[in-house]
């Protein structure tokens, strides 16, 4: 598929999501779920490398195979079908928008039951402007892991790209984040895998943050912060997110038994004023994706 196809299909999807947010969760994500926990449990424990090809390369490949098989209008049609299933702003976008309207509606309780639905944890101690803050740090990272970390590696592979970075996200965030239904061993080699599948991605989006906002507080909180993180793959998102918007982030501890609460970013603490601009970042870094991939499908085009 040429690159004007796939950014033809980006837009496509980006539009229609906007119109109708795809049932990912019933369509995609409860049989997933079924699929991977018989998965795990019929490969058992030390298989867990077994187990993560089955979902992730399995699938891969049958998306390929499809995809190399249809003509190439079906093969158009399969593309945004994929896309849409794989690829959204709205797949948890919701969350920080309710979370944001909480807030401004001074409804810190259910603010905070949002935040904890979405993120994980309990948060009855946090104020208004440390829930603003934290809904920021995850927005900014899915914000990556639904968008720009799916455009990756479907300009790289096409739809069998957004499939396999859509997969492997599933099992870190499965395995990775329920060991009590896996075997040993899976939640770690899941997110193992996951880090090496978004190393590359992640940074070029916190660069298309950098882009979009304050380029060079971006620049120097991701180079001198995001080192001090533990989740160095979220650090990056955060930390040049943080610098690019102009305000401080924090709650995520450093390393060691006597770690602190670590700040990144630069400014003031982000607070509930401040969640407006993430948005904004976000769909600037957007807009630079697509006109950078334009502009390349241009000059490919010319140049052929």
């Amino acid at each position: 598929m040429t690159l004007l196809l796939m950014l033809f299909s980006l837009v496509a999807v980006l539009l229609l999501e906007q119109v109708r947010p795809s049932p990912v969760k019933r369509l995609v994500l409860d049989p997933l779920r079924a699929l991977v926990s018989r998965v795990s449990g019929a490969c058992g424990r030390g298989r867990e490398r077994l187990a993560w090809g089955l979902v992730v390369l399995t699938g891969t490949a049958l998306c390929a195979f499809a995809a190399c098989l249809l003509p190439l209008l079906l093969c158009i049609v399969f593309t945004v079908g994929v896309l849409y299933l794989t690829l959204g702003f709205r797949h948890e976008s919701h969350f920080f928008t309710d979370i944001h309207l909480a807030l401004r509606m001074q409804e810190l309780g259910t603010a905070r039951c949002l935040l904890a639905e979405w993120r994980g944890g309990q948060y009855e101690d946090a104020d208004a402007d440390e829930v603003a803050r934290l809904a920021i740090e995850q927005a900014l990272v899915a914000s990556h892991r639904n968008v720009f970390g799916v455009i990756f590696w479907f300009v790289i592979l096409g739809p069998c790209g957004a499939v396999m970075y859509r997969l492997a996200r599933f099992l870190h965030d499965e395995w990775g984040g329920r060991q009590d239904i896996v075997p040993e061993g899976y939640g770690q080699f899941a997110r193992h895998a996951f880090f090496i599948i978004d190393w590359l991605p992640s940074r070029l989006t916190a660069i298309l943050f950098a882009i979009g906002g304050n380029f060079e507080d971006a620049v120097f909180c991701w180079r001198a912060q995001s080192v001090l993180w533990p989740d160095r793959g979220n650090a990056v998102l955060v930390a040049s997110g943080a610098g690019a918007l102009g305000f401080r982030l924090g709650s995520v501890p450093g390393e060691g038994s006597d770690a602190s609460v670590l700040d990144v970013g630069v400014g003031d603490k982000a607070g509930v004023d401040d969640m407006q601009a993430t948005v904004g970042l976000v769909w600037r870094a957007l807009v630079v994706c697509l006109v950078l991939l334009a502009l390349t499908a241009v000059a490919v085009w010319v140049g052929g």
